[in-house]
């Protein structure tokens, strides 16, 4: 069964245990606006009240995974409260009790990057590219992503990857721990498709207490980080240094922070 949002960004389908949903908006480079996330939230609670589902599986059309957040969307309506939508899909990320999966393909840029720190299984085409663009756009990290990344790849590597935006490959982000499993680019369906099955085909309740044991010893410090980014992320947002990249990002020029102290 597939269903998918008014505007079509979004697609959700269900098949064999297994939810999937598609960032839908290939044009944009599957770019997130607060619809998408609205559709993703409801996608996850779909997931966690219905028995039938195993695991939930995150993918980008057109090869791209998602180029983060619509920018254009964003600023007409930035996340001022934890009633946002993007606020509510991360602490909905936290908080999901069944396996959460990425499949990346291609780029996955800012969020598309930062909430595979929430997923437990990350599968990656040999093309997936990651990058967080924050300091470059005048923003901080988001997503928890100032507690986690730091665990995941070690505190240097974490402040060298959002200090200057760095893209990593995807072999480097598999040595790192970003990724869990490398597969080909000709298999990639086929290989995502036979790691769900065993996923879904374990037993649900040992899926979920494992999980739980992993993930729930954080859970109280990743809410609080999160809330704590998104303070400072909208005091970036609101700045003159902020209103220079995103500028200088709409017009295709170089920003200019050379009169910023």
């Amino acid at each position: 069964m597939t269903t998918m949002t008014a505007d079509g960004h979004i697609r959700v389908s269900r098949q064999d245990g297994v939810m999937t949903v598609m960032f839908n908006r290939p044009e944009k480079k599957n770019a997130l606006t607060h619809a998408m996330y609205e559709a993703m939230i409801e996608a996850l609670q779909s997931a966690e009240s219905d028995a039938q589902v195993r695991a939930l599986c995150f993918r980008g059309a057109g090869g791209c995974f998602t180029s983060g957040n619509d920018l254009k969307d964003f600023l007409g309506n930035p996340p001022s409260d934890a009633e946002s939508p993007v606020m509510r899909f991360l602490h909905a990320i936290i908080d999901a009790r069944k396996p959460l999966v990425a499949a990346v393909q291609g780029p996955a840029i800012g969020i598309g990057t930062t909430m595979l720190l929430h997923c437990d299984v990350v599968i990656a085409a040999p093309d997936a590219t990651f990058q967080m663009p924050f300091t470059k756009l005048a923003l901080c990290p988001e997503a928890g992503s100032s507690y986690l990344l730091p665990k995941v790849v070690g505190a240097t590597r974490a402040l060298s990857l959002l200090l200057t935006s760095q893209t990593i490959d995807a072999d480097t982000a598999a040595q790192w721990g970003l990724v869990s499993e490398l597969v080909s680019a000709t298999d990639f369906d086929a290989e995502v498709e036979a790691r769900l099955s065993v996923l879904a085909a374990l037993p649900p309740e040992a899926v979920r207490t494992t999980k739980a044991l992993v993930r729930d010893p954080m859970r109280e410090a990743l809410h609080a980080a999160v809330d704590r980014e998104a303070a400072q992320f909208l005091q970036r947002l609101m700045s003159a240094e902020a209103a220079e990249a995103m500028q200088a990002f709409l017009e295709r020029r170089p920003p200019d922070f050379s009169r910023f102290e």
